[in-house]
């Protein structure tokens, strides 16, 4: 084993298919994982499947956040890690918030208050902003955390699509005294720490749609393209560009199925004589939507889009809708770590 470098010790809550932890590692950091936390069935098999064919270091899977020895990492882990559960804030559903028996934030930050990592990472849906966020930055702010958050999507990074997820990056180091060693580029001599929050003239928290705007503003300044529906015709800072650019060549195979940009859509199943001449005769001849070209993907046996045998086709399906695109997580990092450098 090789000791000589300087691993960080991560503790992954809600860890779904470990995306947050595979998208640190884009972003350059050398991570151990202590612990996985997670209680999708499928997913926990997953995390074990990789663990067997060595991309993931073995590390025990713990099945109920709500029970986590947390005791037990106290003062050892530098970045705890958390995708957790969107629904109780998602437009998708009913946004019961808090109410929500899905609602796990309040056992998280229970952990943070007794683990104290060095820094915590999550990721969320952008309903999140209207709904959770702040009581979020508050409760990390009244642990001594200082806190960033920015909306990141996946079409920055290189995917066909949208994808759009709230990053929250907090950190201890300012309040705690700063390890020069550990953050040189953090280091400075009055340790005063910032809020993410603002306090307007009378003395009051902005929040919501105030609040929202102006950093909306300020991330747009950096990256050019955040927070915008549409990307198109948005162009990185030069600060931020050589990052981007490399995460995004990095993670292009993870963003797109095909492995290529561009990919064509997938061709119709060849049709017999029959059927074409049927098909002449109620649609007067109108073939417009049969495309053929050698460039398109081979169709599967009679189905065209539909796959074919998947196994567990829909336990993939939630695997991949609950995940996180790791390119994504690792720009918001490379973003909300610049900012907080700035404060």
């Amino acid at each position: 084993m090789d000791t000589t470098k300087q691993l960080k010790n991560v503790i992954s809550f809600c860890s779904g298919y470990a995306g947050i932890e595979r998208g640190l590692e884009l972003a350059g950091l050398e991570l151990r994982t202590l612990s996985y936390v997670e209680i999708e069935a499928f997913a926990i098999a997953n995390l074990v499947a990789k663990m067997e064919s060595g991309s993931l270091d073995p590390s025990p899977v713990w099945s109920n956040l709500k029970t986590f020895p947390a005791h037990l990492f106290r003062d050892r882990v530098d970045i705890l890690t958390g995708g957790y559960p969107c629904q109780p804030f998602s437009a998708a559903g009913k946004r019961a918030g808090k109410d929500d028996p899905r609602h796990l934030w309040p056992w998280i930050r229970q952990h943070i208050d007794t683990i104290r990592p060095v820094r915590c990472f999550f990721e969320n849906v952008e309903g999140h902003i209207t709904l959770g966020l702040r009581e979020v930055i508050e409760d990390l702010e009244s642990l001594d955390y200082t806190t960033t958050w920015g909306i990141f999507s996946a079409s920055e990074v290189g995917a066909p699509h949208q994808r759009k997820r709230v990053y929250i990056l907090a950190d201890s180091s300012l309040s705690n005294g700063i390890d020069a060693e550990t953050y040189p580029q953090r280091a400075n001599s009055n340790g005063e720490r910032s809020h993410h929050s603002e306090i307007n003239k009378s003395g009051r928290v902005e929040w919501g749609a105030e609040l929202q705007h102006k950093q909306i503003g300020e991330l747009r300044q950096i990256r050019g393209d955040v927070a915008n529906s549409d990307n198109a015709g948005q162009q990185p800072s030069k600060r931020q560009g050589q990052a981007r650019h490399d995460i995004g060549r990095r993670g292009q195979e993870l963003a797109n199925s095909s492995g290529t940009r561009g990919a064509t859509r997938l061709s119709r199943p060849e049709r017999s004589d029959k059927e074409r001449h049927s098909e002449v005769a109620n649609n007067s001849g109108d073939r417009s939507g049969w495309r053929q070209s050698a460039d398109q993907w081979a169709t599967e046996p009679g189905l065209g889009r539909v796959v074919d045998g998947c196994s567990d086709r829909v336990d993939r399906l939630r695997l991949l809708g609950n995940g996180v695109v790791p390119s994504t997580a690792a720009q918001a990092w490379t973003v909300l770590e610049g900012q907080l450098w700035q404060t």
